[in-house]
């Protein structure tokens, strides 16, 4: 019979990490007599990042103490105490390899479900004082689980553990926990997976995504990574030469380009964006395609900013037949083929990637309902009018609204733009944009925020709004306390004196080091914004864009990420590196 060794609980604290807060509720201490267990919590504990821990999903999480004794002898260590790694009860029995998901537990006066693994992060590491502790728990198949309460009730240390259902599929937690993170990832297995109504949210999307990917394993995990997009068709950098230079506006530049070397040009999805070198420092930055890409060259166009050392040099200094390194295009914001309504949405410069989709909308002669909603500040600054007009006119269903927050006396209303102000939702609302439609959102970041808010209270779906930001994506830092936002620059200290590392979104070229363990950790050292959560090579919250060089692992990932791509909180650069961070 199991059994319930010990009822653990904790309230969330900070803790000091690498010069850093972390907010956390890794912390448990074993009480005794009952706790009242609730729908989402025992009383008594608690999380600290409600994003990644907790909820109906996560309310308990249970850990073995059979698994207590294994790590104790795999570790070395006689320290461990019930409760340190994170768990509310610590068992007797219930082994990972036996228990499935969709099984039901009576313990005392309360019903629980098992729902999925544990998903393990970076703090359970800090508690263990052993950061590899996360890759550890999947590579060695001890991840523990997750119980649902579905009745509420008291329970104590002692209590017996009586299963009174089986889960449908017979699929236990070890097996569902390496479905996710180990390769192969069998289809059969994942439909299977799937049919399990108990199964959490978060781990059913990751199953799908991955039963929708194409058996590939250039496509990295897809329950996991980025996804989208077939992986770069060139790595590093090739020749093109600027075989024409426009002024589409007095702020906004666009080059075309056409390769050197003689290869053939692959063709862009439209949406994606390509990574170019500049001038004699070699700047490295990212920009959208702003045309459908044809067989014989890219376009790009750049808008001119105040303090932009590549926009300046674009605008002054380039010139009709010099050379430019461009990176294979890349990027999962492409426009999706079926027949629903497109509704392109932009702002300012942020119209360049929907434009290559309005292109290729009208390529094809598409007879989807599409609608292009367009915002800037006046006539000046609005250099594809045109060029948009044109490409609508060739659409059998078409609308277009045009706002601009600032028109000039010679602007003229129902000919250069048909509303003053700015794109929101009540705009939307007023236009009565198609709920159905799929969105495409591009443009700065107050606008993507308020845009993708109000879209959603429109009753848009989540998985029908797409968008892209310009510049540097925000950063996952789970559980870090919030810090003031500081530019991206040189780490402190002297310069290092290995390879280069661009990360071209952020604009910033700096020279590896050896006190980096890990390029993430550079990054950090740049405040240049990251995504990462486990920080050993599991979860792919820091998987990125490879977009030139090599580098090793100090720690092989569980799963490859897909081709052209990173893991960059375990890889050091092997030479220089270009990374889309």
């Amino acid at each position: 019979m199991a059994r319930l060794l010990s009822l653990n609980v904790g309230l969330p604290r900070d803790a000091a990490w690498q010069g850093r807060t972390v907010h956390t509720g890794i912390w448990k201490t074993s009480v005794t007599g009952p706790r009242h267990v609730r729908r989402l919590n025992i009383d008594g504990d608690g999380q600290g990042d409600t994003a990644g821990h907790g909820g109906e999903q996560r309310a308990v999480f249970v850990y073995q103490d059979e698994s207590y004794r294994y790590w104790q002898k795999h570790l070395g260590r006689s320290d461990l105490v019930h409760g340190q790694f994170g768990e509310n009860f610590t068992v007797e029995g219930l082994a990972d390899t036996e228990v499935c998901i969709g099984d039901r537990y009576r313990i005392g006066s309360a019903l629980f479900e098992v729902t999925q693994p544990r998903v393990t992060c970076y703090r359970l590491g800090i508690r263990m004082d052993e950061p590899d502790m996360p890759a550890l728990l999947v590579k060695h198949g001890r991840p523990g689980f997750y119980f649902r309460v579905i009745e509420e009730g008291d329970v104590e240390a002692g209590d017996k553990i009586v299963q009174v259902e089986s889960g449908p599929e017979g699929m236990s937690v070890a097996e569902i926990d390496a479905l996710l993170y180990l390769p192969p990832h069998p289809r059969e297995r994942l439909a299977r997976a799937l049919k399990i109504p108990a199964l959490s949210r978060g781990w059913n999307h990751s199953f799908a995504a991955l039963l929708a990917q194409k058996d590939s394993a250039a496509a990295g995990n897809a329950g996991l990574g980025p996804t989208g997009g077939p992986a770069p068709a060139w790595r590093g950098f090739r020749p093109f030469r600027v075989s024409r230079k426009i002024a589409e506006s007095a702020s906004v530049t666009s080059l075309i380009l056409e390769p050197t070397d003689g290869q053939p040009l692959a063709a862009a999805l439209p949406g994606q964006f390509v990574v170019v070198r500049l001038g004699p420092s070699a700047m490295t930055r990212s920009y959208s395609l702003s045309s459908r890409a044809d067989a014989a060259s890219y376009r790009i166009s750049i808008k001119r900013e105040a303090h932009g050392a590549a926009s300046f040099y674009v605008a002054e200094t380039i010139q009709a037949g010099d050379i430019v390194p461009v990176g294979a295009p890349r990027g999962s914001f492409t426009l999706h083929s079926d027949a629903r309504p497109v509704v392109l949405l932009s702002a300012g410069i942020g119209v360049t990637p929907v434009l290559a989709m309005l292109h290729a909308l009208a390529a094809e002669r598409t007879t989807r309902d599409v609608w292009w909603l367009h915002g800037t500040r006046n006539g000046r600054e609005h250099p594809f009018a045109a060029e948009a007009r044109e490409l609508l006119a060739g659409l059998a269903h078409h609308h277009s609204h045009v706002c601009f927050s600032a028109p000039d006396p010679a602007d003229r209303p129902g000919a250069d733009f048909d509303s003053a102000g700015r794109l929101d939702r009540q705009r939307l609302q007023m236009l009565d944009v198609p709920r159905d439609g799929d969105f495409y959102l591009c443009g700065p970041t107050v606008f993507m925020s308020d845009l993708t808010i109000g879209l959603a209270a429109l009753g848009v779906a989540p998985d029908r709004i797409h968008t892209e930001l310009f510049g540097s994506k925000p950063s996952l830092t789970p559980g870090i306390a919030a810090a003031s936002k500081t530019p991206v620059h040189k780490p402190p200290g002297a310069p290092g004196q290995g390879p280069m590392v661009s990360f071209a979104r952020s604009g910033l070229n700096v020279c590896w080091g050896p006190s980096y363990a890990n390029l993430l950790e550079l990054a950090e050292a740049c405040d240049v914004p990251v995504r990462w959560s486990c920080r050993t090579g599991v979860c792919h919250n820091c998987e990125s864009g490879l977009v030139a060089g090599e580098v090793i692992y100090t720690a092989d990932p569980l799963d490859p990420p897909a081709e052209g791509n990173l893991l960059i909180c375990c890889a050091r650069p092997q030479g220089d590196v270009v990374i889309d961070l």
